[in-house]
């Protein structure tokens, strides 16, 4: 069957970056921090992100476009004849599971731009109000139920008009609503506190955990380890540079995530709220801050609440149809199923689980694995273990398994590109050696 892709460099590198830059940096990233310690944490995140990630993407991407196929048809075409073809199977399986509590998560935007929209926060009760509202046993499903539909219409224009033309429209916009939001948010009584909070590390801080959280974090937000760069790359056309669109991407997502800090954990400081209480953070700490907001600016207020949750739902929808891109290009490559049947089995099957995940809030709360919620268990196993485990395999697989003429050939546009020439054997030894080895220790570290 025809094979569709991006229209270009801009429409590649805003789909790559869609997929990076989502509730991961806005809705994770800052309780992520808050629970590491703070400035200490971004340190090794941003360490993580230059030695393991970007060598990782670059992986990813050489598999995915060499192949031209999706996660497991890649090393089926690389590797005939061997057994890589299995692993291939775990870059289908991992995003369709984060993609399950992910729409969760993005239909608790969705509900909270409503009442952003009517203007229903009320006065000093922003943590209660969301404590009730994902204890729920419909009210959150219904929003996980809408969140996905809306996922479910943009995978039906297919690549170029579907995920291509949102991704490019919408990225930039993106950009400027959370610049605008971490302006204000930077002129909070407090909100000193806050920045310092995010730029004065305290190094004793940093703990083998931590290491763990700051590299799993690093692939999440970068969408590492689970297939997405290796599908979205099978759409990128032969002529455009790797390193370009890679350097692109990882730059957007981190100067993203850092906005995200900055425009929620001033806000965090300024309201009185720990830092360190979870994933419900942003959730919690906005609706006290447009109250409070709304008394010295009443018409400017609605305006910034609204922006803001819009802001938050473009980036969970953007991010959420890469994740279920994944599985869904996997039924139409390897079962040569239509398109839309191919959405209708991932969106179903992703809808089940994420109502479970919705559910360990409220009616299944007491339903625990090892101490934690179904929703808990879901984003640390797959964060902490599945994608770091991912990772490694791709980059085993192009560091000893590829040949390296042909990775040669690849990142480098068969030598066209003479920047990439220059530093090939530099991103080559990371792939091969300082990746792998890293992400063993890390790993280790944490078991010993």
């Amino acid at each position: 069957m025809s094979r569709d892709s991006f229209g270009g460099r801009a429409t590649a590198i805003m789909a790559l970056a869609g997929s990076a830059i989502g509730l991961g940096n806005i809705w994770r990233f800052p309780y992520i921090v808050g629970q590491n310690g703070g400035a200490a944490f971004i340190f090794v995140y941003i360490l993580a992100t230059v030695i393991l990630s970007m060598p990782i993407f670059f992986a990813e991407s050489i598999i995915g476009r060499r192949s031209g196929a999706n996660g497991r048809g890649a090393f089926a075409r690389l590797a005939p004849g061997t057994k890589w073809h299995i692993f291939g199977l775990l870059s289908v399986l991992i995003p369709t599971l984060i993609v399950a509590y992910y729409s969760v998560v993005g239909g608790w935007s969705l509900d909270y731009l409503f009442k952003a929209m009517t203007l229903s926060f009320t006065s000093g009760e922003g943590v209660p109000a969301f404590s009730s509202f994902v204890s729920s046993a419909s009210e959150p499903v219904l929003a996980h139920t809408v969140f996905l539909l809306f996922c479910v219409i943009i995978l039906l224009g297919g690549v170029r008009k579907g995920i291509g033309l949102v991704s490019k429209y919408g990225m930039p916009l993106l950009f400027l609503i959370i610049v605008a939001i971490t302006v204000y948010s930077l002129t909070l009584p407090g909100a000193g506190k806050g920045v310092a909070y995010l730029l004065a590390p305290d190094f004793s801080k940093i703990t083998p955990q931590t290491c763990l959280e700051a590299v799993g974090q690093s692939f999440y937000s970068l969408s590492l380890g689970m297939g997405i760069i290796i599908t979205y790359s099978s759409y990128v056309n032969k002529s455009e540079n790797l390193l370009v669109i890679g350097g692109g991407t990882a730059i957007s997502d981190m100067l993203f995530a850092m906005l995200a800090g900055l425009a929620i954990m001033p806000a965090v400081f300024a309201a009185g709220i720990e830092p360190g209480s979870g994933a419900g953070l942003i959730f919690d700490t906005l609706p006290y801050i447009f109250n409070s907001m709304s008394q010295s600016l009443p018409l400017l207020t609605p305006i910034v609440a609204i922006l803001f949750f819009l802001t938050v739902l473009f980036a969970a929808v953007t991010s959420a149809v890469s994740l279920l891109e994944v599985g869904v290009a996997y039924l139409c490559q390897e079962f040569s199923m239509h398109r839309r049947n191919a959405v209708a089995i991932v969106a179903t099957f992703v809808w089940i689980v994420g109502v479970l995940c919705s559910l360990s809030f409220g009616p299944l709360s007491g339903v625990t694995i090892f101490g934690y919620s179904i929703f808990d268990v879901m984003d640390k196993f797959c964060s902490n273990i599945l994608l770091i485990i991912g990772g490694l395999l791709f980059v085993i697989f192009v560091g000893w398994q590829m040949k390296r003429p042909d990775v040669w050939d690849e990142f480098t546009n068969s030598g066209a590109k003479k920047a990439n020439v220059r530093i090939f054997g530099v991103v080559y030894f990371l792939i091969r050696y300082v990746a792998p080895v890293t992400v063993v220790l890390v790993f280790l570290s944490n078991i010993l």
